[in-house]
């Protein structure tokens, strides 16, 4: 798996580099340091051709917003994200491909460490089914920071598209995880969406009641 830092200010100017026909991974840093140690690892574990896009958020637009210009200005059968703390287990590239081979697989949601393959807070999408979601954005455009994966997720397991591989892991290192808050109005936004049925995505009201 080939590797590429980029600052997000760049992206628009560089489209070249970002087409492969293998997965595209992309992560969202404002560590540099911390994102090059994560993302050589998780490249030499991959065990499958594709291509990781550290970029460099230097604007601070968010994760959500990262992640949806690289998604519209990319060329790739698949698109993932993963954060700057990622820690990959050997293999995670390959294995998440051989569960999205699954029939229906569209969004596979990667060993986290944290949800038990409830939730994809580091995921792979078909672009093929992930276009269908909203059109032109990965996540919807309204979050900036947390809940836009919670949303795709639901949406993908109301479709069942949603697939989970557990030995294929992309495990989060955040000491301070578990005591952090999540941004209050992403909270709201998201359920003010649940509300709504994520856009009338959704009717399942156990799987609506899920991450409130």
């Amino acid at each position: 798996m080939q590797s590429l830092l980029m600052q997000a200010d760049q992206l628009s100017a560089n489209t070249s580099q970002l087409v492969t026909s293998g997965p595209l991974m992309v992560m969202p840093c404002t560590d540099v340091q911390q994102a090059e140690k994560a993302m050589n690892l998780a490249c030499s574990r991959a065990s499958a051709h594709g291509l990781m896009v550290a970029v460099h958020d230097t604007q601070r637009i968010g994760f959500v917003a990262v992640v949806n210009q690289v998604f519209r200005l990319s060329q790739s059968p698949f698109l993932g994200y993963l954060a700057q703390d990622a820690f990959a287990g050997r293999d995670w590239l390959s294995l998440a491909l051989g569960a999205l081979s699954r029939p229906s697989g569209s969004l596979l949601g990667f060993n986290d460490g944290k949800w038990h393959g409830q939730l994809a807070s580091f995921g792979l999408a078909s672009r093929s089914w992930a276009q269908t979601v909203y059109g032109g954005d990965l996540f919807f455009p309204g979050y900036r920071s947390h809940f836009a994966d919670v949303e795709l997720t639901l949406i993908a397991r109301h479709q069942g598209a949603y697939v989970y591989e557990p030995d294929s892991v992309l495990m989060e290192v955040d000491w301070g995880k578990d005591q952090a808050k999540v941004a209050s109005s992403d909270r709201q936004l998201f359920l003010q969406r649940i509300r709504q049925g994520l856009g009338q995505r959704v009717n399942d009201p156990a799987l609506l009641g899920l991450f409130q």
